[in-house]
């Protein structure tokens, strides 16, 4: 991305700075720096256990650092953490939804939570049923919908105060073809105008979305780089066996 473009795109900037997690003697995330520029579509990959959900939870604000820090937009959700989650959107792996609620009560519900409320309300409601193509299933009750129509109203719930930072977190985990072929589109409709942070194990999922990779292994940064030079070559799961740090041919986490 060019200076012009980071300068024009929306979105927050991510940068983390010798982050550290530990669970007792278990290193979750070690000495990680990683800079995630306004407005970019960004993977972070690795095999289960690799340290991407450590991470969802430090920018989040959910767990303390154990050493070094991140930020969003300079805010340090340890110190602010309601600045920070002002600005973000969180969609987790498996949609923390109402299923007898319909689609449109629970957006009006969430928004609340927001502070959102009144005519602004109804424009936000208006303009993520719209975004997220939920305007036929509005009246349904959540707990009828397929898996693919509950990953969308995942995303709405997220995206209601229009955050800056988008954090999905295995979006299309579970979901048939065709409904993984319409969540990503859905994603790839937001990118560029808010930053994205990408949490997956998907190779194909990050090919299609992401400009940039970073990729895990037991807690450690093994690559980082443009998604098209670290997962198009001969054997792109060679960083996830964590040949970046001395371990060539080693099993996956």
């Amino acid at each position: 991305m060019s200076a012009e473009q980071v300068k024009a795109a929306e979105g927050a900037r991510v940068e983390a700075l010798g982050l550290t997690r530990h669970f007792g003697p278990h290193r979750a995330l070690d000495n990680l720096d990683l800079e995630i520029e306004p407005g970019e579509t960004f993977g972070l990959l690795g095999a289960n256990g690799a340290g991407k959900t450590t991470f969802i939870r430090l920018a989040t604000g959910y767990i303390l650092p154990s050493a070094g820090a991140v930020t969003i937009d300079g805010i340090s959700p340890t110190h602010d953490p309601r600045a920070v989650q002002a600005r973000l959107g969180y969609v987790p792996e498996t949609p923390r939804l109402y299923p007898e609620l319909r689609v449109e009560g629970f957006l009006r519900f969430v928004a609340g939570l927001r502070g959102i409320t009144g005519a602004r309300r109804k424009r936000v409601l208006e303009t993520v049923l719209e975004r997220f193509r939920l305007e036929d299933v509005a009246r349904r009750l959540i707990g009828n919908l397929s898996k693919g129509y509950r990953q969308r109203v995942s995303l709405a719930q997220a995206f209601l105060h229009e955050p800056s930072l988008l954090i999905v977190d295995e979006p299309t985990s579970g979901l048939d073809p065709l409904q993984q072929a319409e969540v990503r589109d859905v994603i790839a409709g937001l990118r560029g105008r808010r930053t994205i942070l990408l949490c997956t194990h998907d190779l194909d999922e990050v090919r299609s979305l992401a400009s940039r990779v970073a990729i895990l292994h037991q807690g450690v940064l093994v690559a980082q780089g443009l998604s098209r030079d670290l997962l198009h070559g001969d054997d792109p799961l060679r960083s996830f066996r964590g040949a970046a740090v001395g371990d060539p041919g080693g099993g996956a986490a």
